[in-house]
């Protein structure tokens, strides 16, 4: 079988669109989050989206296929808030192996059909490891700056076991993302450390960071330099950076990165900045302009899309892609 770290030396590889943005287009009803399964569940469920690989499994699975059919190589399992932590919202602690298991399983098939399907083009899945709600290096209460809402320990006890979960279902990478404070990712990739070595593993790893806005740092205050050195003391398979910015917006901070890393680079951009009502209005050919601007300077390996990218913003995306080399990498550095 293929593998992804084969792939990227050859071509910049497509990862797939926004999961939200998609799964709004269904307009599920609460009744529609609940099936029969959770109807008498006695807490609200709608707005729970990494439910719906339980409870709406089709429509996830049509997702990914969508994806994968305007061209991407890469899907992203159903799994951003998948955590112990995330799912504390939804009273739904005791469901985590099993979100992760199936959302991972239902990416595994469509990309297994999509590969069968076109061998010269095989498809991966990365398992989605999203930030949790809470950070470790900041304090949510302005009145007591040493407060911790969430320790290290918790966070990686808690990502530790939806990795579990997404190995069990047959990722190809797990994918630590939208990082917008470090410490939490430095407990994903410790956990994601301990379970390749208690299972004897090798199973690449990509992270993509979250510039929060013009000043260039993440949430908790980091620079590009210091957000890539924070986290290099691991061999990874790209580093990147993702969401709250348009790609107009993120080119410069991508420019730094490219320049300073030894990994391949990836980029997810949003489609452009959200609107008064919070919605995005880029077009695929407005982003795909964007995004070209990207490959003719070499910054990228990996290029997708973020909030408010549907497969026809990656199509025309997954077109330009094609028309470049990728990012050369030193392999000896």
């Amino acid at each position: 079988m293929s593998k992804i770290e084969d792939e990227i030396q050859k071509r910049i590889l497509v990862l797939d669109g926004a999961m939200g943005t998609m799964i709004q287009r269904y307009k599920f009803t609460e009744e529609d989050f609940r099936t029969d399964r959770f109807k008498d569940f006695e807490h609200p469920l709608q707005g729970n989206n990494d439910l719906l690989s339980i409870t709406q499994p089709k429509a996830i699975a049509e997702i990914h296929a969508a994806y994968f059919a305007a061209g991407a190589d890469i899907v992203e399992t159903n799994t951003f808030s998948a955590t112990t932590i995330g799912m504390a919202d939804y009273h739904m602690e005791d469901l985590v192996y099993e979100l992760n298991y199936e959302s991972a399983k239902i990416a595994r098939q469509v990309a297994d059909e999509f590969t069968a399907k076109e061998p010269n083009k095989p498809r991966f899945v990365a398992g989605a490891i999203g930030p949790t709600n809470k950070t470790a290096s900041m304090s949510p209460d302005v009145n007591d700056p040493g407060y911790r809402a969430i320790t290290f320990d918790e966070l990686r006890i808690a990502y530790k076991q939806q990795i579990e979960a997404l190995v069990d279902g047959g990722v190809d990478a797990l994918l630590v993302e939208t990082i917008f404070d470090t410490l939490n990712a430095k407990a994903a990739l410790f956990a994601i450390e301990e379970v390749k070595e208690e299972r004897n593993l090798t199973l690449p790893v990509m992270v993509s960071g979250t510039i929060t806005d013009a000043s260039g740092r993440t949430l908790s205050g980091q620079t590009v330099e210091a957000f890539l050195t924070s986290i290099s003391h691991i061999p990874l398979l790209s580093v990147g950076f993702n969401c709250a910015l348009g790609a107009d917006q993120l080119k410069p901070y991508l420019s730094r990165l490219a320049q300073e890393t030894p990994f391949y680079v990836s980029a997810y951009p949003n489609a452009g900045l959200p609107n008064a009502f919070g919605e995005y209005d880029q077009t695929p050919e407005e982003m795909q302009a964007l995004v070209k601007k990207y490959l003719e300077d070499h910054l990228v390996n990996i290029i997708g899309g973020c909030c408010g990218t549907t497969p026809e913003h990656i199509k025309l995306i997954a077109e330009v892609a094609a028309q470049f080399q990728p990012r050369k990498i030193d392999v000896h550095a």
